[in-house]
């Protein structure tokens, strides 16, 4: 008898369980407050819609040297990740669970993986280094293309001061100084570079599952 793996929604609160003991009282507040201020919110007005060009942009690999989208893609579909950072739990375990339960199952069809953050590109590199991640990983400096798409926040006033009491600068990990971030987004991209399917998730601890996207890439067809 087999065991399947545990969903992202699982292996999300199994973190948190473990983290809550872990971080101050007044931190954790902040959290929740923002994450359900963002859940109450839902995606901003204006988010790219399927059947748009997918946005490009002048991005960095995780040596600092120039690369695009669209050299990544290598005129195979995509599906593009966005993501906040290496600092982040969140991404940390959905980028481990999308190497494990994605990658043969693109590769078997023929679909590239791409990550993208606005954090630096030595950030970029602890993050494929630390999972061991076999798929591309990019900066984005100054969130280019994640604004283009309308996916774009920052932190509470709130929530920067949890993160300053934890020791997190997530302005000085950002490639523009700024701690602007994606949401939580995936994109599903056709060889011709068009959107077909798009997943935001402004409340940062909602992922998409593995099954999600692959569900939107049989869907796509050739």
């Amino acid at each position: 008898m087999t065991t399947s793996a545990p969903t992202l929604a699982e292996q999300v609160a199994g973190l948190e369980a473990g983290l809550a003991p872990q971080l101050p009282a007044a931190a954790l507040q902040a959290f929740a407050a923002e994450q359900a201020g963002l859940a109450a919110a839902g995606p901003p007005d204006g988010v790219a819609a399927p059947g748009t060009a997918m946005p490009d942009g002048d991005l960095l690999d995780v040596h600092g040297e120039p690369a695009t989208l669209e050299a990544a893609r290598g005129g195979r579909p995509a599906v593009v990740v966005f993501y906040r950072g290496a600092w982040c739990p969140y991404c940390n375990v959905t980028l481990h669970v999308y190497q494990d339960q994605l990658v043969p199952a693109l590769a078997e069809r023929g679909v590239a993986l791409v990550a993208i953050s606005p954090q630096r590109p030595d950030g970029s590199l602890s993050m494929q280094q630390k999972h061991d991640l076999t798929y591309t990983v990019l900066s984005d400096p100054g969130n280019r293309i994640a604004g283009a798409l309308g996916i774009l926040t920052a932190p509470t006033d709130e929530v920067r001061a949890a993160q300053a009491s934890l020791g997190l600068d997530v302005a000085a990990g950002n490639a523009d100084g700024t701690d602007t971030l994606p949401m939580p987004t995936v994109v599903l991209v056709d060889a011709a570079g068009v959107i077909r399917w798009i997943d935001v998730h402004p409340n940062y601890r909602a992922r998409t599952e593995p099954a999600q996207i692959l569900e939107a890439v049989d869907s796509m067809g050739g």
